[in-house]
């Protein structure tokens, strides 16, 4: 399974009365998205000015990522990126500076 750091923003290009609009069907719509069985998502976070989040999520399924993301792409922008452990990426990184000492 990959790990992914999930991103998203709001769309807030509207009228002050579109954006509040927007506001109300978003969480209509997210009322009625289920978390899908083959993603583990170990963090769920919400920006505390109201204009996103944030999510750690485990899948071998991408598909299954964009699935979501299409779901909500009228109100938000989505940037997803895959992730590894720290101690992992360390690794890579000073695996990375050996081989090129060794030239």
């Amino acid at each position: 399974m990959a790990k992914y750091l999930m991103s998203w923003k709001v769309r807030a290009s509207g009228t002050a009365q579109q954006n509040h609009d927007d506001g109300k069907s978003i969480l209509e719509a997210f009322a009625k998205w289920q978390t899908p069985a083959d993603q583990k998502w170990s963090e769920f976070l919400s920006r505390v000015d109201g204009g996103g989040g944030f999510a750690v999520i485990e899948t071998a399924n991408q598909a299954g990522l964009m699935d979501g993301v299409s779901k909500f792409l009228t109100w938000l922008e989505f940037d997803i990126v895959p992730v590894i452990d720290i101690t992992e990426g360390v690794s890579a990184l000073a695996a990375g500076a050996e081989f090129r000492e060794s030239i």
